[in-house]
C-alpha cells in the first residue's frame, strides 16, 4: 500500500514538526488538536519555522507556501478518516493512548497504518485496543524533528511484514532514515541513552566533578555533541524521569532507577530549559 495522506494527533513541539516534514515531503498531512488556541499555536509555529528557512535561504518562497498548503488543521478526529497514515503524537499516557487508538480504529479506512510516536509506551496495548493490530505500530521521531534524521520503527508481536514494510518506505520518502526495533520499552536510543544521563547524575552526586568539566569530558573524551547535563536540560528532567520510571518499572534494574537528586530537581520545578532553569540556570 502507497501512503498518499497523512494525519498527525497533537500539535505541540513532536507533532507539528512530523507533520512539517510530512507536507514538505509532498504528502497532504491532516493535523488534529485538542482545540483551536492548540491549533493555532501549532499550526503558528509551523508557519514560523517554515519563514525561517526562507530566511536562511534553504527553501524559496514557493516552496514554503507549498508546504503549508498541503495542512489542514482540525480539532475532530473524524476528519482522519481518509488517511492512510495516522501518527499519533500526544501525551505519554498508556490509557490515554489506548483510547486514542480505539477510536482511530472505528474512524480509519481499514487498509490505514495507525502509528504512536510514543518513546516509552507499550505499543502491543494500542494495538490490542483495535480490530487491526497488524497495523498498528511505532515511529519515534526525535526532537527537533526537522533537523533528526532518525525515526525508530517499533514493530509489535502484532504487526505484519507488509505494515512495516510501507512505514519504512514512508520514513524514508520524507528524508528520515529508519531504523527497526521490537516493542520493548524506551526502544533502542533511550534504552542506551537513559542509562547514560542517569549515571552522569549520579556522578555528579558523588562529587567527582563539577558539570561544565563532565560535560566537557564526555564532549571531548567521547566525541559527543554536547555534555549529559547540556542534553538533560534540553530534553527535560521531568521527561527524562519519566522514561526513567516507565523503565524501571519494566525492567526492575538499580540503573533505571531516577537518582535522587532528578527527582528532588523536578520536584522543585527546575525542569531544564523550559522553566528557566535545570541543572544550568537559563534565566537571562
Amino acid at each position: 500500500m502507497a501512503i498518499k495522506q497523512v494525519g498527525v494527533i497533537g500539535c505541540g513541539l513532536m507533532g507539528s514538526g512530523i507533520a512539517q516534514v510530512s507536507a514538505q515531503a509532498g504528502f497532504p498531512t491532516v493535523v488534529i488538536e485538542a482545540n483551536q488556541a492548540f491549533l493555532d499555536k501549532g499550526l503558528g509555529g509551523i508557519r514560523k519555522t517554515l519563514d525561517g528557512l526562507v530566511a536562511k535561504a534553504r527553501i524559496d518562497e514557493r516552496a514554503r507556501d507549498e508546504t503549508f498548503g498541503r495542512l489542514k488543521g482540525s480539532v475532530h478526529l473524524e476528519d482522519l478518516k481518509d488517511c492512510d497514515l495516522v501518527i499519533e503524537a500526544i501525551t505519554e499516557n498508556q490509557t490515554v493512548k489506548n483510547e486514542t487508538f480505539a477510536k482511530l480504529d472505528a474512524i480509519c479506512r481499514p487498509h490505514a497504518l495507525l502509528a504512536s510516536n510514543t518513546s516509552s509506551c507499550n505499543v502491543t496495548a494500542m494495538a490490542a485496543a483495535t480490530r487491526r493490530p497488524g497495523q498498528v505500530l511505532g515511529l519515534h521521531f526525535f526532537n527537533p524533528v526537522p533537523l533528526m534524521k532518525l525515526v525508530e520503527v517499533v514493530r509489535s508481536i502484532l504487526t505484519d511484514d507488509a505494515s512495516v514494510k510501507t512505514a519504512y518506505e514512508w520514513v524514508q520518502a520524507v528524508g528520515k532514515v529508519p531504523v527497526l526495533a521490537k516493542d520493548s520499552t524506551a526502544f533502542i536510543v533511550n534504552r542506551l541513552l537513559v542509562p547514560y544521563l542517569l549515571d552522569a547524575i549520579r556522578v555528579y552526586e558523588g562529587g567527582l566533578a563539577t558539570l561544565e568539566d563532565i560535560d566537557q569530558a564526555m564532549k571531548l573524551g567521547c566525541g559527543y555533541p554536547m555534555g549529559p547535563f547540556t542534553l538533560l536540560d534540553l530534553v527535560g528532567l521531568d521527561t527524562t524521569m519519566f522514561v526513567a520510571e516507565v523503565m524501571f518499572e519494566e525492567f526492575r534494574e538499580p540503573r533505571y532507577a531516577p537518582p535522587p537528586l532528578l527527582k528532588r530537581m523536578v520536584m522543585a520545578g527546575r525542569l531544564g530549559r523550559k522553566s528557566g532553569r535545570g541543572f544550568y540556570d537559563y534565566s537571562k
